[in-house]
């Protein structure tokens, strides 16, 4: 057969098809696995086979997932978890001993933030920042233990684009792991791996459910890597449950189209609200106008669904923002069919000084929006009507 395209090859896959020859791939909702026979079962847990075992390592739903974000990574192997925030601390606790030292970009998710800030160090592990949008101090700060990069790209919330090739570059020169968070991006419209990096990191909760329906995570990588974090996996129970496995599968069939229909919606509505009286600033990453514009259309096929802008009001004018629309969902969650807007600096970093919460970029008035499905004049117009009221 002519070599397919990795989106058809990813629609295409399904475990082995029973004998009730099912179309649609089926659940495997079990706990444990059974054999034939002792020295079946004697093989399996020597590792001489790749037999299931138990769902805790293994099961057949969840790793037609897996090998279907494999495949649209470009990379040789992975694990799925049962939340992002599961896989992102696999890759710290695999990989890293006492004594190691992480340099992440300083624009990282929140719960990421607490686990470098709060709990690595009880290990021993040491992390520092360094800005997002200064690769030139980059290299000044890798130290003689570090033994991981660790990015976000594009930022979350505030949408900094990081040069995966100068990234990819760097941690080779200094042989370290190259740890990606690509979940605002999606394999469909940006490929780590392609620029260098040796690990990527997804909340599959977000694009890739794509309806905010189930929690997920996965992993994908080098295989010698991916081999360490699995162990730890199997080990320490993160495991992904084989009923979200299937929802997540299912969605990957979707996922280029989707992510497509979001970008699209989301440059329109960015450069209608670009410069609105009420807006000091709107960044997205295929307007001209984004500081790292280049970058972004050298790495990214798109923009993403993902639009934030900071409102002159401050805090007192995102709160009225929120409270003003009447369509946009407010909801912890991104990348759902349905457009979500947040206001950072009163919730999700609520608890930071105004200080901390400026070092990593959230100002007062930001406003992050992910851009949903509906039909594009819907969603710009509870957005322009919601700011006439701040």
């Amino acid at each position: 057969m002519k070599k397919l395209h990795p989106i058809t090859e990813a629609i295409r896959i399904q475990t082995e098809r029973t004998n009730e020859m099912e179309h649609s791939t089926p659940m495997f909702l079990t706990s444990s696995f059974c054999f034939d026979n002792a020295e079946e079962m004697r093989a399996a847990f020597a590792d001489e086979t790749n037999d299931n075992i138990y769902s805790r390592f293994s099961n057949p739903t969840v790793q037609e997932f897996i090998d279907k974000m494999v495949l649209l990574e470009g990379a040789e192997a992975g694990v799925a978890t049962a939340t992002g925030m599961s896989a992102v601390f696999a890759t710290f606790m695999a990989l890293l001993k006492h004594g190691d030292h992480i340099l992440s970009c300083d624009a990282v998710f929140g719960s990421t933030h607490n686990i470098l800030k709060k709990y690595l160090p009880n290990y021993g592990i040491e992390f520092s920042y360094v800005s997002a949008d200064k690769p030139g101090e980059w290299e000044a700060a890798i130290r003689p233990n570090t033994k991981m990069i660790y990015l976000e790209t594009p930022t979350n919330p505030g949408l900094e684009i990081i040069d995966l090739e100068f990234a990819g570059a760097l941690a080779k020169k200094h042989n370290l792991i190259l740890n990606v968070d690509n979940c605002f991006a999606t394999p469909v419209n940006q490929r780590p791996i392609d620029f260098g990096a040796n690990l990527v990191v997804h909340s599959a909760t977000k694009w890739i459910d794509g309806q905010g329906r189930v929690l997920g995570g996965v992993i994908a990588g080098d295989k010698k890597l991916v081999s360490e974090i699995f162990s730890f996996c199997r080990n320490t129970g993160p495991s992904l449950s084989p009923f979200n496995a299937w929802v997540l599968s299912k969605s990957l069939e979707t996922l280029d189209v989707r992510m497509e229909r979001h970008a699209n919606n989301a440059l329109q509505i960015a450069t209608k609200l670009e410069n609105h009286p009420k807006i000091s600033w709107l960044k997205y990453p295929y307007l001209a106008s984004h500081p790292q514009h280049r970058i972004a259309i050298k790495q990214m096929k798109n923009g993403g669904g993902i639009i934030c802008f900071e409102l002159k009001g401050g805090i007192e004018s995102g709160r009225q923002f929120l409270n003003s629309l009447e369509m946009l969902s407010l909801t912890a969650n991104l990348g759902d069919s349905r457009s979500i807007a947040s206001h950072p600096a009163s919730t999700t970093h609520g608890k930071l000084t105004e200080e901390e919460r400026l070092k990593v970029n959230i100002t007062p008035g930001l406003i992050r929006i992910s851009v949903g499905l509906e039909y594009v004049d819907d969603i710009l117009n509870d957005i322009l009507q919601a700011l006439e009221k701040c």
